[in-house]
């Protein structure tokens, strides 16, 4: 999920570039969406590995 989120940075960053503000906004709020569920699920993650211990 972090490969996507990164995808979508890249893509944000050269569609703003290249002057294509919809696009660019579109693929800012992706990755912005992805990333905030990827360190949801990381914590998540780190919580319940460290209850198992």
């Amino acid at each position: 999920m972090l490969r996507w989120t990164v995808t979508f940075i890249i893509l944000a960053i050269v569609a703003g570039i290249f002057g294509f503000g919809g696009i660019a906004a579109g693929a800012a709020g992706i990755a912005k969406i992805l990333f905030f569920i990827f360190l949801v699920l990381f914590v998540i993650s780190l919580i319940s590995g460290r209850t198992r211990v």
